[in-house]
């Protein structure tokens, strides 16, 4: 019986793919890339100049995409997203191979939470912008419902 076999990972490559080959074009992080790229960072609340002296620090749109791409794949971890950033090449392309550490993420998320606010903001904004939603307000009287579904609860019309 024939089997399809993988490349033998010692093999040296004549062409090697890069990661820009590696993203279609239509994917998402490209979005991602040009909507964090439009933003003014500083003006939305985000610390952009930071002391000299010391380890150089990671810019604020780096750890904006990484956010934004982990909320858009439900990853909220910040230990989870560090381990996403070696190992996925989406996030590769997007943090330019960059690696934050789970304090930095975390750190990230702690100390910008109302400039967070004004980019999940801006993103309604060009969503609008776009008609991709309505911006309807729809109210609610909030009233809470119980749901059962017990068989002793069921009606259920008789046939004949």
């Amino acid at each position: 019986m024939k089997f399809i076999i993988g490349k033998d990972r010692k093999q040296a490559a004549l062409f090697p793919v890069s990661l820009e080959e590696s993203i279609e074009t239509e994917n998402e992080v490209r979005a991602i890339e040009l909507f964090v790229n439009s933003l003014d960072l500083e003006k939305m609340g985000f610390k952009v100049r930071f002391p000299e002296g010391g380890r150089p620090a990671y810019h604020p749109a780096v750890l904006l995409k990484l956010f934004i791409y982990g909320y858009l794949n439900r990853i909220r971890s910040s230990r989870i997203l560090e381990k996403e950033c070696r190992r996925n090449i989406e996030m590769m392309w997007l943090i330019e191979q960059l690696s934050p550490d789970h304090n930095t993420i975390a750190n990230f998320r702690k100390d910008n939470p109302d400039a967070i606010k004004r980019v999940f903001r801006a993103t309604v904004q060009l969503a609008r912008n776009f008609n991709l939603i309505g911006g309807k307000i729809i109210a609610g009287d909030g009233t809470k419902l119980r749901a059962q579904n017990r068989q002793k609860k069921q009606f259920q019309q008789l046939k004949n």
